[in-house]
Order: structure tokens, then sequence, then C-alpha cells
């Protein structure tokens, strides 16, 4: 029998900036996610209000990305953290018994890492033990890359703090932080749950249940062709839906950034010089 799991956090990390995507993550995340999943349900911000259907509002104030991170983890109670992003967006419905077996799992077996996204970049040893027809994987971290991600992941809360340095912005962290794994060489598990962006199966599964999927919407502050998808299912949504999908239209064809400026324009390296020259020739 399940036990309950009121030490598991569902917490969605995002930044102020990227307040364009919270309606849309709240709209597919509600679709698509079942509630009587036994965790508590964190949306954080940095300083902004924000209201999300079935999660507690929380911030973080402002700062870089693993300080935020770290006060947010800090303040929660729970020792482990089902980990999302606000450009997460879901696009298949979950299977509530897969979460309730996981979280038993990670418990059972003091997991610090389970990945729940399939992706190329991960080279993985298959085990004898099965959840929902889902190999219980674990990572050959030789061979792997992006040891440290902030894709879906499950982690132990503890694990995951000591993988935060300070100042390190989202990009430096997985960078150092894969390295600094890769030398750690932990026990990290893979299981094959969520679809990242589409992607196949890596693992040896056998005939898995109700396999989810979400795609990231965002890249360097734009919308990318992911969104697309989601702005047609929009378009047969009820009117505030509707218009929030012509908004993403907007921002996408015009390829401003979440707080709607106008993405800056990339001086190439011949163009560079040659201002550079042509000032500096008397």
């Amino acid at each position: 029998m399940s036990e309950p799991h009121h030490n598991i956090a569902l917490l969605v990390h995002t930044c102020d900036r990227y307040e364009f995507l919270y309606p849309g993550f709240d709209i597919f995340f509600s679709r698509n996610w079942d509630f009587k999943i036994p965790c508590n349900y964190y949306f954080a911000t940095e300083v902004k209000d924000a209201t999300i259907s079935g999660f507690k509002k929380i911030k973080s104030g402002q700062g870089e990305w693993a300080d935020r991170l770290t006060t947010l983890l800090n303040s929660l109670e729970e020792e482990y953290i089902l980990y999302f992003q606000e450009d997460m967006w879901l696009s298949k419905p979950v299977n509530s018994d897969f979460f309730k077996q996981l979280f038993d799992y990670a418990k059972q077996h003091d997991c610090k890492q389970i990945k729940l996204h399939s992706a190329s970049v991960y080279k993985t040893l298959v085990t004898d033990q099965f959840m929902e027809g889902f190999n219980i994987a674990t990572i050959d971290n030789k061979a792997s890359d992006f040891l440290m991600s902030h894709q879906v992941t499950l982690w132990k809360k503890d694990f995951l703090l000591a993988q935060l340095y300070k100042k390190e912005h989202p990009w430096r962290n997985e960078r150092k932080g894969t390295r600094r794994l890769k030398k750690l060489n932990p026990l990290i598990h893979h299981v094959d749950y969520f679809a990242e962006n589409g992607a196949n199966e890596i693992n040896q599964n056998k005939k898995p249940v109700k396999r989810s999927e979400y795609f990231a919407v965002s890249f360097n502050s734009t919308l990318n062709d992911n969104v697309l998808c989601f702005i047609d299912e929009l378009k047969s949504g009820n009117a505030a839906e509707k218009k929030y999908g012509k908004d993403l239209q907007h921002h996408y064809d015009h390829e401003l950034t979440h707080d709607g400026k106008s993405r800056p324009k990339k001086t190439d390296l011949f163009k560079k010089f040659k201002t550079w020259f042509l000032k500096h020739k008397n």
C-alpha cells in the first residue's frame, strides 16, 4: 500500500521576466495533470504575484538562479522535490499510479536523483526494476552528458541543494554541475516517463503504461517552434484562451522576448571588426 507523500513538493521554479508564460503553463498543466497525485504544489516567482490553479504561490526574492533556488528549497519542509520550470508545458495526460509508485520507490531506496525525461544525451544501464512497464534504469555517468539538468526530475532536496553553488546562472550550473557530478559519480536513476520535446524512449521498457509528454516552449527568452501546437489547441478554447493564443502567436511571429521586447540583433564578427577598425585606424 502506498504511503502518504506530504514529503514530496512539486516545485515550479520561474523567473519574473517569463511571466508571459505563466498562463500557458497553468492551462496545459491543469488539462494534463492529476491533482490527486499526493504531493504539495508550489509555484515560485521572484517578487511578482501569480495565481496558478492548484498551486500555493511562494517567492524567492531577486538574485542569481542558483541563489533563488537555494532560498526556495530551504523554505520547504518536504524531503523530495519534483522539479518543473514555467516553460515546460504538458501535452499528454499523466498516470497517477506511476507517481505513487515513484514516490514510494524513491523513499525506499533513498534515491538522490531520478531523471524523468527522455533525451539522447543520457546513456543508461538496464536494471531488473520496473514501474508501470518503465525500466528504472541507471545513468552511465561517464558516457552521459547533462548529469546536472533542469528538466523534469525527482530530486532528494539535500542532494539538489549540494549541487547549487552561489552566483551560478542556469547554464553555468548545468555545465559545471555536470563536471562536479561526474567527479562525484553518484547513483542516478532514469525513467522514460516524459517524452521531452517528443523524444523517443531510451530504455529497455516493457510496454509502458500511459507515457506523458512535455515541450519546452522557450529558447533564449523567446518562443520556439514547440509553441505552435499549443497555439493551435488554444484556438478551440474559451475567450481568454483564444486571446492568449493570439498573444503567443504575435510574440512568436515578431520574435519578441517574453517581456515583450524586440530580440537584440547579433552583429557578426566581420561587422564588429570593421567597426573596431574604422574607429581605431586613425
